[in-house]
């Protein structure tokens, strides 16, 4: 059975067909675009027409395909008015109008009261944030409907408004035990729950490609949309080749989201203190999570330098002493654009640490403090979950970079598994195809042909544990 799995991160989306058979999974690339943020009048933007334009020709290149699905990046949303037209671009998670938010929002609604009800950890990017701030704005005064981006691109294909359930999750919106939306929170914000989209669940249909999407794409129909765990992330860790429970994941991109897979939420005092998010994942399971500062440093890094060819960078940054400066990869100084190579050596400075003086030094610092960061992220997961951790699955773009997968285990002290690195799209393919009949089993079975299909390199530790511990103190984090 051949799907289309529309897959969009926060700098470049694509759309992927995968032939999907017991014993067989392939993907392959029909279209790629870029998704670059787009400031007006001060404030940053999602070019959302642009991306449809992608998704449209993408469709078209993928062929005749048995289902379509979409997963994103999370948290941003786009304003419906009363005719079901857009309310302008999405305003971009990491512009500026959150700045304050959150303290804000929790002297009236304290953040333990919160976190008890959805999980989630406190990003000032988080959609209930982002809703308060625009709170009195004329776009929202004016709007009768929200949808998060993958639902609203599925909108936009089939006219069915609906808010998949995973990427609902991360708003701060959603009560984490009960998997529906969290109306109390919403009226103690000030948030029109009549804003909101019915739930649904990955696998459930979400309608047919309407009449004008199949002459423009040449696709004949039906073909029906079908939610898949459409946050990224989610559809990322049915991507984890996994085998048993006893696993954490690492699912890079622009950030890592690191974690374990649970059967419930994790609602403790403890694990809001250590900031870890409970995001609802495929089959019923809970994303036990915290987002660490990902390859955006090293990105941020290379547009700077004037993007120059990354193979060299880390053969050089492989050279360096390992080890030698390292930042707090969660650092929110880190969030915005702009001049990242200074920005890592003050912090350096600040630390009474040499800044790195070479680019390759400055590679290496960033590697070194990512793999930190995914380092006291999986301990801490397992302790607050009471999940024992055997192995490191590490999903995404940054499986490719062998130097972080082989530093994340030195750190871990724990093997790594790099691989796939289409962890996102392959998830949303498997989705699609146990929906229509394709594959059968759980999110075991769907590992197994993974683990029967795709490329895998395993990393043994090597490292001397002992300079981890040094390098955590340095950051005044415990062993």
């Amino acid at each position: 059975m051949r799907v289309a799995a529309v897959d969009l991160g926060a700098s470049s989306g694509r759309v992927m067909a995968a032939e999907v058979a017991p014993g067989r999974l392939e993907l392959t690339e029909v279209a790629r675009f870029p998704n670059g943020p787009v400031r007006l009048g001060g404030t940053l933007h999602w070019d959302v027409l642009a991306l449809y334009r992608g998704v449209l020709d993408g469709l078209r290149a993928a062929g005749p395909v048995a289902g379509v699905g979409i997963d994103s990046w999370a948290v941003d949303y786009g304003l419906l008015d009363r005719s079901g037209a857009l309310l302008g671009n999405p305003v971009h998670y990491r512009d500026s109008r959150t700045d304050g938010v959150p303290d804000r929002l929790h002297e009236t609604l304290p953040a333990a009261e919160l976190y008890a009800a959805t999980g989630v950890q406190v990003l000032p990017f988080n959609t209930i944030y982002q809703l308060v701030a625009a709170a009195g704005s004329a776009q929202l005064g004016a709007a009768r409907g929200l949808l998060m981006i993958p639902d609203l691109l599925g909108y936009w294909l089939t006219g069915a408004r609906v808010a998949e359930v995973t990427n609902a999750s991360t708003t701060g919106l959603l009560d984490a035990r009960r998997r529906d939306w969290a109306t109390g929170v919403m009226a103690r914000a000030g948030i029109d729950r009549a804003l909101f989209a019915p739930l649904v669940e990955p696998g459930q249909r979400v309608g047919e490609l309407a009449a004008h999407v199949l002459a423009e794409t040449g696709l004949e129909g039906p073909v029906p949309l079908l939610a898949v765990g459409s946050h990224d992330t989610a559809s990322a860790v049915v991507g984890v080749p996994a085998e048993g429970e006893r696993f954490a994941y690492v699912c890079t991109g622009t950030w890592s989201l690191v974690g374990v897979e649970l059967d419930g939420p994790v609602l403790t005092g403890a694990s809001r203190a250590a900031n870890f998010s409970n995001e609802l994942g495929v089959d019923g399971t809970v994303r036990y999570l915290r987002n660490v500062m990902g390859l955006w440093l090293l990105q941020e890094c290379l547009r700077e330098w004037g993007d120059p060819d990354l193979g060299p960078l880390l053969a050089a940054a492989a050279e360096q002493p390992g080890l030698r400066a390292v930042v707090d990869a969660g650092d929110p100084a880190f969030i915005a654009p702009g001049d990242m190579p200074a920005r890592i050596a003050a912090a350096c400075a600040r630390r009474g640490q040499p800044p790195p003086s070479t680019r390759a030094a400055t590679v290496r610092c960033v590697l070194d403090s990512l793999a930190l960061a995914h380092r006291r992220t999986v301990r801490d997961a397992a302790e607050l979950s009471g999940r024992e951790v055997d192995v490191v699955h590490v999903v995404g773009g940054g499986a490719r970079n062998a130097l972080l997968c082989r530093l994340t285990a030195d750190a871990c002290g724990l093997p790594v598994v790099a691989g796939p690195v289409e962890a996102a799209a392959l998830g949303n393919a498997l989705v699609q195809a146990r929906a229509l009949g394709a594959v059968p089993g759980g999110s075991g079975e769907l590992r197994a042909l993974l683990r029967r299909t795709q490329q895998l390199v395993r990393h043994e530790p090597t490292g001397n544990a002992a300079d981890w511990d040094a390098a955590d103190r340095l950051l005044g984090r415990r062993r």
